[in-house]
């Protein structure tokens, strides 16, 4: 008994060769233009060096607020700068001390005539805590 061979059909390969074109077309695709291909790399790097400046920024911030309470041992705090900060934070000074007052828009020391009848009211308001 005789068996005959089929031959492969021309389109079946053709399709098949197609097929397999394609394929490597859209891999060739991704690797240029692809979320991770080439053309994105340049863009990476970029967004690397700038999350790298950031990352550089915070840690230096960090740097700063870890010395910042470093500062507040009791080891390390002087008693005069904590007097001289928590007068200064409450608005309060010692009779002997000179205060002069600052212009807070242009830095200078702020120049007035000395009304004792205005100073003497105004000791009257704070001594009495009210406002007027």
């Amino acid at each position: 008994m005789s068996t005959r061979l089929k031959r492969p059909s021309f389109w079946r390969q053709l399709l098949l060769a197609a097929a397999l074109i394609a394929v490597q077309g859209y891999l060739g695709y991704n690797v240029l233009s692809g979320q991770f291909g080439i053309e994105s790399q340049g863009r990476m790097q970029i967004e690397i060096g700038e999350l790298s400046a950031k990352s550089g920024a915070l840690a230096a911030e960090i740097s700063d607020y870890r010395h910042r309470a470093a500062l507040f041992t009791p080891q390390r705090l002087d008693p005069d700068i904590v007097s001289e900060r928590a007068r200064a934070l409450l608005s309060m000074a010692q009779p002997d001390e000179v205060i002069v007052m600052i212009d807070a828009n242009t830095g200078k020391p702020i120049r007035s005539s000395f009304d004792a009848l205005a100073a003497e009211q105004l000791t009257d308001i704070i001594e009495d805590g009210v406002d007027r």
